[in-house]
């Protein structure tokens, strides 16, 4: 089987990585504005336009295939690793226990499939 790479071809991105840190954004979207309503609506929103706005606009030349605008690859790992965060940390102010374990391991998961990608990340 040959190694998938991300949509901008020279980046390995291989389909479970993807699908973890598809399913982690997904978590962190609907999570961080659950945990933070009660405290505060304007942060909600905020959290929502940072975790979907930022990775939107920002991207490393050759990880997407196309970038408004172009940052370094240490950049868009710190993006990612904020999601991750957002997706380990926000379901347990907003979720039962159960449902924050699973997300919390699979935040975890993503962060050791994102491995190979962060590190061809890194030399760009």
């Amino acid at each position: 089987m040959a190694k998938r790479s991300s949509p901008g071809g020279s980046v390995p991105d291989p389909r479970g990585a993807a699908a973890l840190r598809f399913v982690c954004e997904l978590i962190a979207w609907v999570a961080a504005p659950w945990a933070l309503a009660p405290v505060s609506v304007p942060l909600a929103v905020l959290s929502v336009v940072v975790l979907i706005g930022l990775p939107t606009v920002f991207g490393t030349p050759g990880d997407k295939a196309r970038t408004i605008v172009a940052v370094p690859g240490w950049a868009t790992i710190a993006l990612v690793v904020l999601q991750l965060l957002v997706a380990a940390v926000a379901p347990w102010f907003a979720w039962p226990v159960p449902v924050a374990v699973v997300a919390t391991v699979l935040a975890g998961a993503a962060a050791v499939a994102e491995l190979p990608r962060w590190r061809a990340l890194a030399r760009r």
